[in-house]
């Protein structure tokens, strides 16, 4: 008898760190994974990430798509959609093709919507030392 593959659906909660966990690490899964604790590292996935209400994340993530409910500092890239719900809140950079922030979430990020997500580390430099007046032109 053949074995039939586990298939993974997304909409089903395949991962979850509780309130009182703290990890630190690499985090790689499929499915939906769900933080209601603390976790810091890095994030790569194509699937679907949630922030808890009570979840702090400190990573750097490449996801598929990402749902904040709670704190998240870092940069987060996704490939589908980042949505940042009312209690939310955003330190650090997004880029995705799709962003959506509900009324009431705080965003201190910097953010980009484009379909062409790079793998490598946004670059984006403010040179103190060359403070230069801008004159608008004619």
């Amino acid at each position: 008898m053949k074995e039939k593959k586990r298939e993974i659906e997304e909409s089903k909660i395949t991962g979850f760190f509780d309130k009182d966990t703290e990890i630190k690490g690499d985090l790689h899964f499929k499915g939906t994974f769900r933080v209601d604790g603390r976790f810091k590292g890095k994030v790569d996935s194509e699937s679907t990430l949630i922030i808890g209400d009570s979840g702090k994340v400190e990573a750097d993530v490449k996801i598929g798509h990402m749902i904040i409910n709670g704190e998240i500092k870092g940069n987060i890239q996704a490939s589908k959609k980042v949505e940042v719900n009312s209690n939310g809140r955003v330190f650090g950079t997004i880029i995705t093709p799709k962003l959506i922030v509900e009324e009431g979430a705080y965003l201190e990020a910097n953010c980009q919507t484009t379909d062409k997500i790079s793998l490598e580390k946004p670059a984006i430099s403010v040179s103190p030392e060359k403070n230069q007046d801008i004159e608008p032109k004619p």
